[in-house]
């Protein structure tokens, strides 16, 4: 996906991007929207931003921003984060002292927007990034409501998992003449560098289940599980439970305070934290906090998938 995608984003071209979350279309986006800064009118303070780079939850938009930070010190690029649940002040200065690159999620956008502490009067440069998930989440009025802020001169570039009709929809309404480039299926489907297994059990039955194959993976050198539950209720039950049967879970959710959903990620990164029980808030992202090599998925389920 770079290597297709880098050279059309630095035509200046619109363009689509479909490819598997965790191939590497961060930097296909990120690099271009550097190359493009260098070649505008430097920002003053109270300018908003040129590139701007939306994400569907704090976690993705955290880990771009890291991308960012990493390549556009190199050229003196600065960027933002900005995304609810976190606190509004530093955000603001941020934003008023002048940002080449923000990355946000929509919501917490569009309350900066509205209050006029920011504006997208430079913007040249959009990024929807997990445009699927963005538009699975709800997002579709607010994607609007800022690409209508955004210059018409603008080049717009659209990243995504999975290809359905609603992207293509918003893609057909808002990229103009855009080259589409897909690696590998537009459909979501299994990863076959995965072993998966579904184990169709009932409800009363999963637990144990669990402790079974965690007593398994636990017999392995350096291992990493992400165990995902529907419910934050129940992703907090899942935690006491792992934790009161002799292992260390930690736990994220929606209810997280960002404070402890920072320290949460950071601490299974680093592996200092081995299981992590989450909601779907961590379902793209996390990939990279996993080994390349033998991954395997298992399924408790009620019904036949």
């Amino acid at each position: 996906i770079q290597a297709q995608g880098m050279p059309i984003a630095l035509s200046g071209r619109d363009m689509v991007g479909i490819a598997q979350t965790g191939s590497g279309k961060t930097l296909a986006y990120v690099v271009p929207s550097l190359v493009h800064i260098q070649h505008q009118t430097s920002i003053r303070r109270g300018d908003g931003p040129i590139a701007l780079i939306l994400a569907p939850t704090r976690e993705l938009a955290q880990q771009i921003q890291q991308v960012a930070t990493d390549f556009g010190s190199r050229v003196s690029a600065n960027n933002t984060c900005v995304f609810g649940g976190a606190p509004k002040g530093p955000q603001i200065r941020d934003l008023e002292r002048g940002a080449e690159i923000v990355i946000a999620t929509p919501g917490r956008l569009i309350d900066f927007l509205e209050r006029g502490i920011t504006n997208l009067k430079r913007c040249t440069y959009l990024v929807l990034d997990e445009a699927d998930r963005m538009l699975d989440m709800g997002f579709e009025p607010q994607i609007r409501k800022i690409m209508g802020q955004i210059r018409p001169d603008r080049q717009v570039l659209m990243w995504s998992a999975t290809w359905p009709k609603e992207v293509r929809q918003l893609a057909e309404e808002f990229l103009a003449d855009y080259i589409q480039i897909n690696i590998g299926s537009l459909n979501l489907s299994a990863n076959h560098n995965i072993l998966q297994i579904v184990d169709v059990c009932e409800d009363y039955e999963k637990d144990q289940k669990l402790m079974k194959l965690l007593t398994e993976i636990s017999a392995e050198p350096d291992t990493k599980t992400i165990i995902f539950v529907e419910t934050k209720r129940r992703v907090d039950d899942i935690t006491r439970i792992v934790n009161r049967n002799g292992w260390r879970a930690v736990a994220i959710h929606g209810d997280k305070s960002q404070q402890e959903r920072d320290y949460v990620l950071s601490a299974f990164r680093n592996g200092r934290q081995g299981i992590l029980v989450a909601t779907d808030v961590a379902a793209r992202g996390l990939g990279k906090c996993l080994r390349s090599d033998g991954k395997r998925l298992c399924c408790f389920t009620r019904k036949r998938c």
